[in-house]
């Protein structure tokens, strides 16, 4: 029995009839193995991340490297094998927009916890100004099971600059996939640790994701973009070739009308190596702010928020949402991945509506 290891990736996989292709936009190797079947999760401890495969192709990794100021999912995959996040800042691609150093793969947290900014905390921060920005730092893995889905359970702490946690967090990930779709269930549950925790009124937050180039939406104003080195170089003539991105809402709403709109979901669908691609955000009625607003941006920041409401729409009143220290609370979020044809508003009603009894 012969076994190939993959030094770019870390991984070993056992010879059994496979075949390779490489994601040429995604410079990642992904490797798929034809007798794996379900959902397999492998802990790779000394690169900081556990990888997901879905019937033996990788679909995702969770990383929880100690020089990011969060956690997050990256890169992730379609159920074709194209890669949907985008690359910068951890692994520029060329074509890669410049911007927003703190949007990474897919994540969670949130822009005013106690007065603390959790969501625009990155390396670019400079070190007298820290002090204003909280982080969230990985502490165990309490669960990893793969089978027909998998499990990975982890407990997160959220830590002002000093290292004081007012939060922790235990935040379990359900993979589910076939051959024409992938999901991601996040249930998170904050719990406050020193006092009570307020999350304020902020429009940026909460579930996100930072997609690829191609589901951005055609944009007519100058960008900055990554060139083959990883430099930044901005470009005043808009080049929108492959550039395919819509967004439709579940109120009916479409492209940049659904940003700052309530929504039980919000869908992305575009094309990547000639293959429509759509993607979904589902919000619980479970969760507190529930119907959530939507922060899906053009330039291809996508996600729905529980905690903003005048941030969105001034009209409305300032709204915050305290956690009580012994009492915590859950959310529950969804995100889904079809390749091949675009999600409909109809399977998209059918998703929430299993979805919302779920859990």
């Amino acid at each position: 029995m012969n076994t190939i290891r993959f030094k770019r990736t870390g991984l070993k996989w056992i010879r059994r009839g496979f075949f390779i292709s490489l994601v040429s936009t995604g410079m990642i190797l992904n490797a798929k193995v034809s007798a794996e079947k379900g959902v397999k999760l492998v802990n790779v401890e000394d690169k900081q991340r556990v990888d997901v495969f879905v019937n033996g192709t990788l679909f995702t990794s969770y990383r929880y490297p100690g020089n990011i100021e969060k956690t997050f999912l990256y890169p992730v995959y379609s159920p074709d094998g194209s890669v949907i996040t985008r690359g910068y800042p951890v692994e520029p691609r060329k074509g890669d927009r410049v911007d927003h150093p703190h949007h990474i793969g897919i994540w969670f947290n949130h822009g005013n916890v106690n007065g603390l900014d959790f969501w625009n905390n990155s390396s670019e921060i400079p070190a007298d100004k820290k002090e204003l920005y909280g982080h969230i730092v990985h502490k165990k893995i309490n669960i990893i099971a793969g089978g027909r889905r998998g499990i990975l359970e982890v407990v997160l702490d959220w830590n002002d600059n000093k290292g004081n946690t007012i939060l922790t967090e235990n935040c379990r990930y359900i993979f589910e996939g076939d051959k024409n779709s992938r999901t991601i269930d996040h249930v998170s549950t904050l719990t406050a640790v020193a006092g009570p925790v307020t999350f304020g009124d902020s429009k940026e937050g909460l579930f996100a994701i930072r997609v690829d180039r191609a589901f951005e939406m055609p944009a007519t104003e100058p960008l900055v973009f990554v060139d083959e080195k990883g430099n930044p170089t901005t470009i005043k003539a808009i080049d929108n070739k492959g550039v395919t991105g819509m967004y439709t809402s579940s109120n009916g709403l479409k492209g940049d009308s659904v940003w700052g709109t309530r929504n039980g979901w919000v869908i992305l669908t575009g094309t990547k190596n000639n293959v429509i691609i759509s993607m979904a955000i589902f919000d619980s009625p479970k969760n507190p702010g529930y119907p959530a607003y939507a922060h899906a941006r053009g330039y291809g920041l996508f996600s729905v928020n529980n905690f903003g409401q005048n941030s969105y729409d001034p009209k409305q009143e300032k709204r915050s949402y305290v956690i009580e220290k012994g009492k915590p609370v859950t959310l529950y979020h969804r995100f889904y991945i079809k390749s091949g044809s675009a999600l409909t508003s109809e399977q998209a009603n059918k998703i929430f509506k299993e979805f919302s009894n779920a859990y």
